[in-house]
């Protein structure tokens, strides 16, 4: 009896894993700088896969770096999970630079592509300007000393090579996936996540033992609202929604009634404001493009043949160079954005600002004071408060201090009501 039950037992077993799929295992994409979106999606995912008892989750990455606090949220998520992380820094030719780094050495399991690499942890805080001044100079060392106990608390937890974690920091280390394995700074490199999940099959994370070798691979997707915040929270953006800010809101100041424009800029500078607060921001590089846009409007009111924009445009330049922390690759402007930028900015305010600027110096060409001073034909005789001219393809009641003949040109003095008051026009010449 025993023997059929367990036959029974087995065969329900055998049905069960056909028909459910057996084991699984999460599987999330990281491609680009780690940011505010980045540690949601990461977040979510475990919480997917805890719900989903899968025997972990791997987190494919491929970075060049990203924020410092970003990163912290992610390590404490991978510190809280009920589930087994795995990083693996693929494709071949991956790298994970900077924050890449602290994640990777944060993981449970910590493996590698063929070809890949990592290192380079020099942490970026949100938020702050690192330029060349001093006080931000003592920020930078109060940042990177923090940056290397951080890792290296993280090194010691995870039993791995805590001195060149520590270099990652300091020195800007970065290494091979080879070399990462030879230094025990990972335990695996695999060429594909199929090999990946036969490696790490048996393993032990937490007292408990893997079972990944068939198990099935679900991918976990971004939501809407994180690839919104993924694409947004990008130095590029905020640097377009800063220029759409000083378009609409100029183009408004310049052509007041336009509404649209102001609008725009008003919603631009929010958002631009907002991402502010998030991005590493230096003073010195916003000030540049602030003069930039000074120098710009002044050109449209001194005659300086453009000496004034072409000085703005250079400030524009460097200014945008500097903006965000160089030190940090995920956190550049490339020069094929900042050149045609500073290009468009310096012929909207040539074109557009300076046009509508001028545009509201020149004589009225409507209403009572378009009509003063206009040349017009006397269609009658005009004598005192009777007469009619011609004028702007209309026939108008006009009045006279003096007999003006008909068909003689008068000059329109004023406009009364809907009557002008005309003169004889001077004859030239």
């Amino acid at each position: 009896m025993n023997i059929r039950t367990g036959l029974l037992l087995t065969i329900i077993l055998i049905f069960n894993n056909a028909l459910f799929g057996g084991e699984k295992v999460g599987l999330i994409e990281i491609n680009g700088a780690i940011g505010p979106a980045t540690a949601s999606y990461v977040d979510r995912a475990i919480k997917v896969s805890e719900q989903e008892n899968y025997k972990c989750l791997i987190i494919q990455l491929d970075t060049p770096g990203g924020l410092l606090d970003s990163t912290k949220d992610i390590v404490q998520s991978f510190y809280k999970s009920k589930v087994p992380i795995v990083v693996y820094v693929a494709p071949s030719g991956a790298n994970a630079g900077s924050a890449g780094c602290f994640i990777t050495l944060a993981a449970d399991i910590a493996a590698m592509a063929p070809n890949t690499s990592i290192g380079a942890a020099h942490p970026v805080a949100v938020g702050g300007g690192m330029g060349d001044q001093k006080p931000d100079d003592t920020m930078k060392q109060k940042l990177e000393n923090f940056a290397t106990s951080y890792i290296e608390a993280i090194a010691v937890k995870r039993n791995r090579n805590v001195e060149w974690a520590k270099s990652a920091v300091k020195e800007s280390a970065s290494i091979t996936s080879e070399k990462a394995l030879e230094l025990k700074v990972i335990e695996i490199i695999a060429k594909d996540t199929e090999d990946l999940l036969k490696q790490i099959d048996t393993r032990e994370i937490n007292g408990k033992q893997l079972k990944t070798v068939s198990a099935e691979v679900v991918n976990i997707p971004m939501i809407l609202r994180e690839k919104l915040f993924q694409v947004l929270w990008r130095p590029e953006v905020m640097f377009i929604l800063m220029l759409i800010a000083i378009y609409g809101i100029i183009g408004e100041l310049s052509n007041p009634g336009a509404i649209f424009p102001g609008v725009v800029g008003a919603i631009a500078l929010i958002l631009a404001l907002y991402m502010a607060a998030i991005l590493p921001v230096n003073l010195a590089g916003l000030a540049l493009i602030l003069l930039a846009i000074a120098l710009f409007i002044m050109d449209v009111f001194a005659v300086t043949h453009g000496v004034l924009t072409a000085g703005g445009i250079i400030s524009f330049v460097l200014g945008s160079i500097m903006l965000f922390d160089q030190a940090e690759s995920a956190m550049r402007l490339s020069l094929s954005l900042i050149i045609p930028s500073a290009i468009v900015t310096a012929a909207f305010f040539t074109f557009v600002f300076g046009k509508g600027i001028k545009a509201q110096f020149l004589p009225a060409k409507t209403g009572k004071e378009a009509m003063k001073g206009k040349i017009a034909e006397a269609i009658t005789e005009i004598n005192g408060n009777s007469g009619k001219v011609f004028v702007d393809g209309e026939y108008w009641n006009a009045v006279s201090d003096s007999p003006i003949e008909s068909g003689a040109p008068v000059e329109i003095i004023e406009m009364q009501g809907l009557i002008l008051k005309v003169k004889p026009a001077n004859k030239k010449g």
